[in-house]
């Protein structure tokens, strides 16, 4: 039997628990209405506070408006206390407004606002934040590079950072690219993607906290690194072969610098050597030449005193001196008219050519050159005697 079916009798399934009570059963088993509902659920709250209840049978609705503002007052209340206290770690401070206007700056710890009156900000002013840009800028030589930028800050005061900036962090954006785009714009490409990053970080960061120190942000610089910096995707091939072309040109220099090293130094040598050699050179000519003037000088006096000697002696110096440097012999046989002439050359060159076959080459020093000289001269001095005789002979037949 469902609970809203007709009945003479009390359903148990009433939702309502009145089991069709009261005067206003309509149809005998129809439960009360909504409002009627309503009415008994007030009737109950008044009567916990104290209100009675109702009087002769009827309801006192301004009983009930009572109780339900109380009820709702001690909502309120309770609500208000539970807003009231609050609590700060040891990273943050609170700045707080009084009806919209700053009042005091709170310290870590429990704390106490007026409710609806009182607004807290929390600040924290012991971690470090990161911010990063990302970019296409123009160089001083007018070339575009991307450089990605990381700034790392700390709030060091916390009433200029949440009142006196309304987006502190997007502040902070702006003004590094700012600074990043002016230092940019004043370098060359050359530095920036090569050796010249960190000088570029610091100027940044030098301009970024001048900016935001006009600004009053609150905040201080803890960090500012350049990331990476490159060209852009599209120009990239042409760039590789810009930077392909720069070292290869450096690779030519260093080795023009090497090569350098190593023939200088050896030219030096060779000029330092042949100066040492003239040097020499001059020195032994000049000592010569003394040499030379003096021995004359002798050779002046001694002629003076006795011409004739002297004359036959220079006269022998000089044939020997011409003999020494000579293979050929001449020979003049005495009383004849005939020269005879020894290729003294030619037969050292047959003796060596005879002995060519054997283990050692066979040399003639100038002691046997003179040796063999002598022993053909007397050998055509014996022969010239004999002729000599021999016609003497049949002359006096």
């Amino acid at each position: 039997m469902a609970w809203n079916e007709p009945g003479g009798k009390g359903n148990p399934n009433d939702p309502w628990g009145n089991n069709n009570r009261g005067n206003n059963n309509r149809g005998g088993g129809q439960p009360p209405d909504l409002d009627e509902a309503l009415k008994q659920l007030m009737d109950k709250l008044n009567g916990l506070f104290g209100n009675g209840g109702n009087q002769g049978g009827q309801n006192n609705s301004g009983s009930g408006g009572g109780g339900f503002l109380i009820i709702a007052a001690a909502i309120v209340a309770v609500l208000g206390l539970t807003n009231a206290f609050y609590t700060l770690d040891e990273t943050e401070r609170g700045v707080v407004l009084r009806l919209g206007e700053y009042h005091v700056t709170e310290n870590p710890g429990l704390r106490f606002k007026i409710p609806l009156v009182d607004e807290v900000i929390p600040v924290n002013t012991t971690g470090v934040r990161e911010v990063e840009v990302r970019e296409r800028m123009l160089t001083e030589d007018e070339n575009i590079v991307a450089v990605e930028l990381s700034v790392q800050y700390r709030v060091t005061d916390p009433v200029s950072y949440a009142l006196r900036v309304e987006s502190p962090e997007r502040t902070l954006t702006s003004a590094a690219e700012s600074a990043l785009r002016h230092e940019v714009g004043s370098t060359e490409m050359d530095p920036i993607l090569t050796v010249g990053r960190g000088l570029l970080a610091d100027q940044v960061k030098i301009r970024l906290q001048d900016y935001l120190d006009r600004y009053q942000t609150g905040m201080v610089l803890t960090t500012v690194n350049i990331k990476d910096a490159r060209p852009p995707s599209q120009v990239k091939a042409a760039f590789d072969d810009v930077q392909k072309a720069k070292q290869d040109k450096e690779r030519f220099i260093n080795e023009a610098e090497a090569y350098a090293n190593a023939i200088v130094p050896e030219a030096r040598g060779r000029a330092q050597r042949q100066l040492e050699e003239a040097s020499a050179y001059k020195e032994r000519v000049v000592a010569r030449a003394e040499g030379e003037a003096a021995r004359f000088n002798d050779l002046f006096t001694e002629y003076q005193k006795a011409p004739e000697i002297m004359r036959e002696r220079l006269y022998i110096d000089s044939i020997t001196q011409v003999y020494n440097n000579s293979s050929k012999v001449l020979v003049d046989v005495e009383g004849g008219n005939n020269m005879m002439y020894l290729p003294l050359d030619k037969l050292v060159k047959d003796s060596q050519s005879q002995t060519a076959d054997s283990a050692t080459p066979v040399s003639l020093s100038p002691r046997d050159l003179t040796r063999l000289t002598n022993q053909v001269i007397d050998e055509i001095r014996s022969r010239q005697s004999t002729s000599t005789n021999t016609s003497r002979r049949e002359s006096r037949r």
